[in-house]
Parts: C-alpha cells; structure tokens; sequence
C-alpha cells in the first residue's frame, strides 16, 4: 500500500489541477506537504483544503525558474518540518503560443524550456542534497505523452518533455547509490482546469481525444501515480516514465 507517514512531500504547481489533487492525496497518505505555486491565493486555497481535512501543510509561493525562490522554498521545508524526502517536480504547461520550430517565437522557445525543464533541473538540485540527508528518497518528474510520438504544433513543449525523459534516466543512474529514486509521470491530456477551458474552447483535436481509450484522466488518476511512485510501495523502481494516459501511447 502507497503510505507517505512521516516523510516530508515537496509539490510544485500546486495550486490547482494534479498539483492539488496531490496535495490534498499525500497528506491523506500521511505526509507533510510542502506546497509551492507561482500564484499565492490559490496554494494558499490548497493548504486550506488540506488543513480543514485534518493534513499536515505549508504553502509557499514560489517560481520555479528563479534560483533564490527555489532555494527558499528548501530552507522554510527544511525550517518547517526538518527534512525533505520526496520531491514532486509538477509545476509546468503548453501553452497556446507554441508551434511548429519553424513558427514559433524563439522567446516562447525559451520561456517553455525555462518552466518545464530548467525549472525541473534547479527544483531537482536544490532538493537532492537534502533528500540524501534525510537517508533517500524519491524525485517524481513530470514528463508527458507528447515525448513518446511526434507531436505536431507544439515542439517547445515536445522538446522540453523529451529532456525530462531524458533527465530522470541519467539522475536515476547517478542517484540511485545514495538512495534516491528518480520516475516520471507522463499524462494524458488531463481534465485540469486549464484543460476543461481548452475543451469549452474547442481548442484541442477531437483525434486527441479519441485516443483515450478509457477517457481523459482526472488529475486524482495522475496524483496517484506519483503518490505511488514517491513511495516505498516503489523502491525497486528506478528510471522508469509511468504513462497515465488511457493507452494513448499505446497503440
């Protein structure tokens, strides 16, 4: 069973959608849930929800793609509950001003690579020390299907999710003596509420959809994903991308 009792959880983007979700999941499995979010008000929402439901957590606004904020949100981690044992790297995201390398503005280029896998890499450098301090862990990285076919209309975010796959191999291989784990998550299009905006808009390809075979994941089906891969119900598993989207990438 997929129990997080006494370890400390570290969740980026965790303000609404699947970073909610698995906040609100791990302090239910017993964890103390670091919450962090570039938008305030709503990882303070979620660290409501939690503590009304009895939970354990903190939040912190944070951006991920600044160093100092980053290394803040470790030193009040460490200040608030003395060790870090996991960390969910969620934070990230399309969006609608990407496009084919051929038409995309080179600075949305830059800016995707800076949230999805610069911000990855500088959450993943600043938590590990500690995690190894604390005797090991796990390192969740959030990868997704667009890295695993060739994805048309969007290779800022397709390359950014093709290094996080990438990423988690090598710091799986260079980690794993020191006791940390290192997976990804790779969902499907995921009903967030960035996602339900879209699909009111009509903004996402019907084909897309119809490649779920079992529906469009909610944000709870990837949240319990990465619980379980944070876990020690997981601790021969290294190195490894979890699909979670309905056999999208499947056939």
């Amino acid at each position: 069973m997929a129990r997080l009792e006494g370890k400390t959880a570290i969740i980026t983007g965790a303000g609404t959608g699947i970073g909610r979700a698995a906040g609100e999941l791990f302090a239910a499995k017993g964890a103390n849930v670091v919450l962090a979010d570039i938008d305030g008000p709503a990882v303070e929402e979620t660290a409501a929800r939690i503590a009304a439901a009895g939970g354990r957590a903190m939040a912190i606004t944070c951006d991920i793609t600044e160093e100092a904020s980053v290394a803040a949100l470790m030193a009040r981690a460490i200040d608030g509950f003395g060790r870090i044992d996991v960390l969910y790297n969620n934070a990230g995201g399309s969006s609608r001003e990407d496009g084919p390398v051929t038409e995309v503005a080179l600075e949305e280029f830059w800016r995707t690579l800076r949230l999805d896998l610069y911000g990855t890499v500088l959450c993943s450098r600043l938590a590990i020390p500690h995690i190894v301090a604390a005797g090991g862990g796990a390192v969740v990285n959030t990868g997704s299907m667009v890295a695993a076919y060739g994805r048309q209309g969007a290779h800022s975010y397709t390359a950014a999710k093709g290094g996080i796959t990438s990423l988690t191999r090598a710091m799986a291989a260079e980690y794993a003596a020191q006791g940390v784990r290192v997976n990804a998550v790779a969902p499907g299009i995921t009903r967030s509420p960035r996602v339900e905006a879209r699909l009111a808009e009509g903004r996402i390809r019907q084909s897309d959809l119809d490649r779920h075979r079992l529906g469009l994941p909610e944000p709870i089906d990837i949240a319990q994903a990465a619980l379980f891969l944070a876990s020690d119900a997981a601790r021969r598993i290294t190195g490894h991308v979890l699909p979670v989207d309905s056999g999208m990438t499947a056939f």
